[in-house]
């Protein structure tokens, strides 16, 4: 279809639906950052640029840590500062 043939009301109802799906993307990822530390990737990968008693180091060099810690914990006191 061609663009000029789209009508406001289409158009406004497109961004409202954009935005109805970037809300429920925030809402997922507000809620999981309660519980899942945020440097902890999708292959339990740490990617935190700071110690933490959660990374297991013996990886390959070049090699992000595991990620050996619990999500049923609070992560927080883990950081060391």
């Amino acid at each position: 279809m061609d663009k000029n043939n789209f009508s406001r009301d289409q158009y406004a109802r497109s961004l409202k639906r954009l935005e109805d799906i970037f809300r429920d993307i925030s809402h997922s990822a507000d809620e999981v950052s309660k519980w899942r530390c945020p440097y902890k990737n999708v292959q339990d990968r740490c990617t935190a640029k700071f110690g933490c008693r959660n990374q297991d180091r013996n990886v390959p060099i070049d090699e992000l840590y595991v990620c050996i810690g619990s999500d049923d914990i609070d992560y927080r006191p883990a950081w060391q500062v």
